[in-house]
C-alpha cells in the first residue's frame, strides 16, 4: 500500500458512505421498509455506525435524524405507526402541526445538533428568502462562514425536523430563532430539495473534500403511487379557513405533483452531473396499479403497513447492487 501522503481528508481513507432520505410524509413508511432490510444486511447494528453522512428532507428528516442518533430502525417504526396516523388525520394545519411538535419534542426533547453520531443534512425551505436553508452538525460541511459556524445554528434538532416537515399550507409555517438573534422563517424542504441526495454530494464534492469515485451513495425515495379520491367535501371543513385565491392551489393532488416534480427534477440532475463519477443506489418504486393509491397524507395504517412491505420488496430487488456498493 502506498504511503505516501496525500492531501485528501481522514474521512476519505476508506469509501465515504452517504444515505439520503426523500421527503413524502406518511409514504415515509416505505423508506421505513427498505430501511429495516438494509440495516439487517450491515450487520444489524445501528445505520448511524454505517454511514458517514445522512441528509434528510420532511419525512426523511425525522428518520434520519433519530438514525443519526443512534436509534434503530425497528425503534422508529414503531414511532411511526403509533403516531403517524394521528398527526395525518387530523383536520387543520394547527392540529396537525401541533401533533407533529408533541412527537417531536418525545423523541428529540432539547437535544442539539451536538448529539448526533454522524455528520447530518436537515433541509429546510426559507420562505422569506426562497432559498434553502440546511441544518448540518460539522464545520466540515460548511460552505464559506466557517468560524461562525454553529452545529444545526445552535438550534434544537425537535425545531428543525418540524420545520423540514411542515408542508405549507398542510402544516404551518415555523418560525426559528438562533441564540445569536437570528430568526428563520421555514417551511418544508421537499420545496427545494424533496430528493435531497444532490445537497448532500455538494458537502461531500466542495467542503468534505471527498473525491466521487470514493463516496458510496444510497439514495431513498418513498415510491411512487396514483392519487387517491378525495372528495371535496374532505376538505370542505378546513379550506373556509383558506383565502379563496388558495383554495385549489392546496388540494393534496397538487402538492403531490409539485414534491414528484421536485424529486425527479433532482435525481434527473444528479444522475446527469455525477451518474458515471458517483456509485449510487436509488430505490423509488413505481406502484400504479389502483389499490396502491396514496398520497403525503395517508392516514390508513393498512395501507401504511403495505408501503412498508413494498419497502422490503424494493430492497430485495437491488440487494445485489447494496452489496455490491456496500460491502
Amino acid at each position: 500500500m502506498d504511503s505516501t501522503p496525500t492531501p485528501v481528508p481522514p474521512v476519505a481513507t476508506k469509501p465515504y458512505r452517504i444515505l439520503a432520505l426523500d421527503g413524502g410524509g406518511a409514504k415515509g413508511f416505505y423508506t421505513l421498509g427498505i430501511l429495516a432490510e438494509l440495516e439487517a444486511l450491515l450487520g444489524h447494528k445501528p445505520l448511524c455506525e454505517s454511514f458517514d453522512l445522512i441528509f434528510g428532507t420532511s419525512t426523511g428528516a425525522i428518520i434520519a435524524a433519530m438514525l443519526a442518533l443512534g436509534h434503530k430502525v425497528a425503534e422508529i417504526t414503531a414511532y411511526y405507526r403509533e403516531h403517524v396516523p394521528t398527526i395525518m388525520s387530523n383536520k387543520l394545519p394547527e392540529e396537525k402541526t401541533a401533533a407533529l411538535k408533541a412527537l417531536a419534542n418525545l423523541i428529540f426533547q432539547e437535544r442539539d445538533f451536538t448529539s448526533f453520531k454522524t455528520d447530518i443534512g436537515i433541509v429546510t425551505t426559507n420562505w422569506n428568502t426562497e432559498k434553502p436553508t440546511v441544518f448540518k452538525t460539522s464545520r466540515r460541511q460548511a460552505h464559506g462562514r466557517e468560524a461562525s459556524f454553529q452545529p444545526g445554528f445552535g438550534c434544537k434538532v425537535a425545531d428543525a425536523v418540524v420545520a423540514s416537515c411542515a408542508a405549507f399550507p398542510f402544516f404551518e409555517k415555523q418560525t426559528i430563532a438562533t441564540p445569536v438573534g437570528k430568526t428563520f422563517t421555514l417551511a418544508d424542504g421537499g420545496f427545494c430539495a424533496n430528493n435531497p441526495a444532490l445537497y448532500a454530494l455538494t458537502d461531500a464534492l466542495g467542503p468534505l473534500g471527498i473525491k466521487p469515485g470514493d463516496i458510496r451513495l444510497v439514495s431513498l425515495g418513498v415510491g411512487s403511487y396514483p392519487p387517491p379520491e378525495r372528495p371535496f367535501y374532505h376538505y370542505s371543513r378546513w379550506l373556509k379557513y383558506l383565502p379563496a385565491r388558495l383554495m385549489f392551489p392546496v388540494l393534496p393532488e397538487m402538492m403531490q405533483k409539485t414534491l414528484d416534480v421536485n424529486t425527479q427534477s433532482m435525481e434527473v440532475l444528479q444522475q446527469l452531473l455525477f451518474g458515471k463519477l458517483v456509485p449510487t443506489v436509488r430505490i423509488n418504486g413505481q406502484y400504479p396499479e389502483p389499490h396502491m393509491a396514496t398520497d403525503f397524507l395517508e392516514h390508513n395504517i393498512a395501507k401504511l403497513n403495505m408501503l412498508y412491505e413494498r419497502g422490503t420488496e424494493s430492497f430485495g430487488q437491488q440487494e445485489a447492487a447494496l452489496r455490491a456498493l456496500l460491502l
